[in-house]
């Protein structure tokens, strides 16, 4: 069991080439006991963005506040607070923060993906 204020959880930033302004917190993951999937927030500055990448997992993210862009295998998407993304694998994706604020979201994915 593990319960906390995720602004109390270490936020380090994105550092992988094609990231921009991105930060990144793990809320739930395998060193609090979670066998099967991780919790991650990121935050996106504005301006910022993820790089353009695909990976073998799936994920899937909820946007908590702010506003963006979801780039999908070359189709660029617009999405604000609430939206639900899923991402499948093998895709090719990227989000960018397009408003004037923070973007901040949570990211759903197996724990075997590290």
């Amino acid at each position: 069991m593990n319960i906390e204020k995720s602004s109390n959880i270490k936020k380090d930033p994105v550092e992988i080439e094609g990231a921009k302004d991105v930060e990144i917190r793990w809320l739930i993951s395998e060193k609090d006991g979670a066998e099967n999937f991780a919790m991650r927030m990121f935050e996106l500055q504005p301006g910022g963005y993820t790089p353009l990448h695909t990976h073998p997992q799936e994920h899937e993210v909820f946007v908590l506040e702010g506003e963006g862009t979801f780039v999908f295998e070359g189709q660029e998407h617009p999405f604000g607070t609430e939206y639900v993304v899923f991402v499948p694998p093998n895709k090719e994706h990227r989000f960018m923060n397009t408003g004037e604020t923070v973007l901040r979201m949570l990211c759903i994915i197996p724990t075997s993906s590290g």
